[in-house]
């Protein structure tokens, strides 16, 4: 008996194996060049004060997830597929073109993010973004999906260097946790607004998509569902618990010395007499891991969403003769991104904005577009939402949208 229990475990757990990436990678992509420049001012502004936050975050970032998860297990379809068959090519183009905006934005970011970082270990943009561009570049054009699905993962481990940067700046433990336990509520409008900007960074548009077509191009199986939630929900987790130690490193250090700062670099650079040169050498290559990571999975994204959605071959076990538009989007993206940067007097911060503003009016259409799809007794049969799911999940687009809504006027105003 005890040995067909073990037994069951250990096949269920190579299943695990097998079957995880997907949801692990999307959401620790999530913790790019933009998302820790935005933990870092949460925790440097504000100290733990915004902590708590992130709980509420990570479950809706699980919900939101679980969701494209099981779309793209029971149909073997992608987002832009089923959004294209359900509502038309007129609708598709507009959504595409909006996330394509806002993709590219956040690309052009990374790269800055990559530069950034490397100019803190004294080398040139000049010589560290050309050499990214051509690294992610090649990782995909020449990679398959089992071999690039490999790298990503493995570059989702070199985030616990800001575990480790958390430890290193000797933090008030105790009240973290009272923090966590007893949150407090600041209704400024500097803590409402970045809030806003931390639901804001945790949940894109382009995640749904790069979730769902990554599982399809996995193939897994419907008999395999709860391995691929399994695989969402450890990402959510991960993701969240980096996010609250960049929080508490800049808390600990920036925020008691009272140093405020505006990007990722500036708190690198920061922490370095406050908590030691490998505390910000540490933070320092979490910053360009993130970002070649994020540089990585954008462009592939944006590439993904735009050809399911205009019905084009795409694929990373496709070769380039097989996919033209996939590889040739791909590639455009990456050397446009990183070529911006290079270019003298780019305002780099408002190119940021907009991709911001159209990153948070695209959202909330995103959202209800998958709740009527997951809804779909035709499309998702007795594997669509229950009553109960259904309830939390028009909730949670309720909230997001007076969220994004926000952060949009936020920004324009």
């Amino acid at each position: 008996m005890v040995k067909d229990v073990l037994r069951r475990r250990w096949k269920s757990f190579l299943i695990f194996l097998a079957v995880m990436g997907p949801g692990i990678i999307t959401s620790n992509v999530d913790n790019d060049a933009g998302g820790i420049a935005t933990y870092s001012m949460a925790g440097a502004h504000f100290g733990n004060g915004l902590l708590w936050t992130l709980l509420p975050v990570m479950l809706v970032l699980v919900i939101v997830q679980e969701m494209s998860a099981r779309m793209g297990v029971v149909t073997g379809k992608g987002l832009s597929d089923l959004i294209r068959e359900r509502f038309g090519v007129r609708i598709t183009v507009y959504l595409l073109l909006g996330i394509l905006l806002t993709n590219f934005g956040n690309i052009i970011a990374e790269f800055a993010g990559v530069a950034s970082s490397l100019e803190i270990f004294h080398v040139s943009k000049f010589v560290s973004v050309p050499l990214s561009a051509l690294l992610v570049w090649l990782l995909v054009v020449k990679g398959t999906y089992r071999s690039v699905e490999k790298i990503f993962l493995f570059a989702c481990l070199f985030y616990v260097t800001y575990i480790v940067s958390g430890f290193l700046a000797k933090p008030d433990w105790a009240a973290i946790g009272t923090s966590l336990v007893r949150p407090s509520l600041d209704f400024s409008p500097g803590a409402l607004g970045m809030v806003i900007g931390l639901v804001g960074t945790t949940i894109a548009p382009w995640m749904q998509f790069y979730l769902q077509a990554s599982i399809v191009e996995k193939n897994i199986a419907v008999r395999d569902y709860k391995h691929a939630r399994l695989d969402v929900i450890v990402g959510s987790v991960i993701v969240t618990v980096v996010a609250g130690f960049i929080v508490l490193t800049c808390a600990a250090t920036l925020f008691k010395a009272g140093i405020r700062v505006e990007t990722a670099a500036d708190a690198a650079l920061a922490l370095k007499p406050l908590a030691g040169r490998y505390c910000a050498a540490l933070f320092a290559f979490g910053l360009l891991n993130a970002s070649l990571f994020a540089a990585s999975i954008l462009p592939l994204s944006t590439a993904f969403i735009i050809c399911e959605g205009m019905g084009w071959e795409n694929g990373v076990n496709k070769k380039f003769s097989e996919a033209p538009q996939f590889y040739g989007l791909y590639t455009l993206l990456v050397f446009a991104g990183a070529g911006i940067i290079l270019l003298p007097r780019i305002p780099l911060f408002r190119v940021m904005l907009v991709s911001q503003v159209v990153n948070g009016l695209v959202l909330p259409v995103v959202l209800v577009f998958m709740l009527i799809l997951i809804n779909s007794p035709k499309l998702m049969g007795t594997h669509r939402n229950g009553k109960v799911f259904n309830a939390v999940a028009w909730a949670t687009v309720a909230v997001l949208v007076v969220l994004t809504a926000a952060y949009a006027l936020a920004f324009v105003g």
